[in-house]
């Protein structure tokens, strides 16, 4: 198939299209502007909730009597309105804070601006290119458990796409009834937490005087936009229908009707929790761990090997086999973790491995 190479522009023409741009944005009049989230996309519609209402707000027709009565909706804080884009926008996605405009004629609004994104969340395609998921997420909650076996090597490829995603990252080792069983886990988690991650453990359902109670969870999502990841049959919807009672209802989002997990999400959609909290599901989240990272996305995934980098006696260092290696000499002396050498390695060579 061939390849359609995007036309490049003229500096007159980027000059004429900008000026176009700003005479469109001209044509609205900003007191009928209201901030919005966008919660959820269609296509070529997107449903966004009022944040805040116009300074003006739409008058509503006087009704004749004897004519059929108009429709007309109100606008009102928290309501989900379906909108249209204005085509000189970047494509917008399940987080983004939007400037649009309502027309309660029809029911519908058009998205005039979109505001700057804090963080932005993608996957790979099936062109392997980079594909937006989800915008404005301030943590991601990496969800393991005594059962399945835990990772070490998929918890630290979150972690290292969370740095790169410049997103905070929260450990939560579920199934705390189950730690008896097997304490891998739960070493695990010790280790994370010497290395300065924040980590919690809990128990869905437990009774409310546990320490495992979902309370400390909620306390520390308060606030925040979240993802949830990690490995199926971890609890990850136990978690989160504790977090949102009603959140299966709304979007039937996740079921774990058997040991593996069964996805149900057809779209990302953003659910609300708390009192400023936002939970944003999404089918291709799954993926986060499959991001194309780069070899700088790699070191600096491990922070804590920051003070040896640049110390190996080589500078193409592949910290496997040379002798003067600052990082297997760290190791060795109990400074680092090898395992987590090893991880940060392995991850590398995966990366040599698909660009050969």
């Amino acid at each position: 198939m061939a390849l359609i190479r995007k036309r490049r522009l003229t500096e007159q023409q980027q000059r004429r299209i900008e000026k176009q741009q700003q005479h469109r944005q001209q044509e609205f009049d900003h007191n009928f502007d209201i901030e919005g989230l966008v919660v959820q996309h269609y296509g070529r519609q997107l449903e966004v909730q009022v944040c805040s209402l116009p300074q003006s707000m739409p008058e509503q027709p006087i009704h004749i009597e004897g004519e059929p009565e108009a429709f007309w909706r109100s606008i009102a804080l928290g309501d989900i309105w379906r909108c249209h884009t204005r085509t000189n926008l970047d494509a917008l996605i399940t987080g983004d804070r939007v400037t649009w405009q309502a027309d309660p004629n029809t029911g519908l609004g058009i998205i005039t601006a979109l505001h700057p994104r804090t963080s932005l969340l993608s996957r790979p395609d099936r062109y392997h290119k980079l594909k937006p998921v989800a915008a404005n997420v301030s943590l991601i909650v990496i969800v393991f458990a005594a059962t399945p076996e835990p990772s070490s090597g998929l918890l630290d490829r979150y972690l290292v796409a969370c740095e790169s995603a410049n997103i905070q990252p929260l450990l939560v080792l579920n199934k705390a009834d189950l730690l008896a069983e097997n304490s891998t886990a739960l070493d695990l988690l010790k280790q994370y937490q010497t290395l300065g991650y924040q980590t919690c453990i809990t128990q869905a359902h437990a009774e409310v005087d546990s320490p495992y109670h979902i309370s400390q969870l909620t306390q520390i999502l308060e606030g925040q936009t979240v993802v949830f990841v990690g490995q199926s049959g971890v609890g990850k919807s136990s978690l989160i229908n504790c977090i949102i009672p009603d959140a299966e209802q709304k979007t039937n989002i996740i079921s774990e009707n058997s040991a593996l997990g069964q996805h149900t999400t057809t779209s990302t959609r953003l659910i609300q929790f708390g009192t400023q909290g936002a939970l944003i599901d999404s089918p291709g989240i799954r993926e986060f761990g499959l991001w194309h990272l780069t070899a700088q996305h790699i070191y600096a995934g491990f922070p804590e090997f920051n003070e040896f980098y640049g110390q190996c006696q080589f500078r193409n260092c592949t910290h496997q086999h040379e002798k003067q290696c600052a990082l297997r000499r760290a190791a060795e002396q109990g400074l680092i973790l090898t395992r987590r050498l090893e991880s940060m390695i392995r991850l590398l060579n995966e990366l040599a491995e698909e660009k050969s």
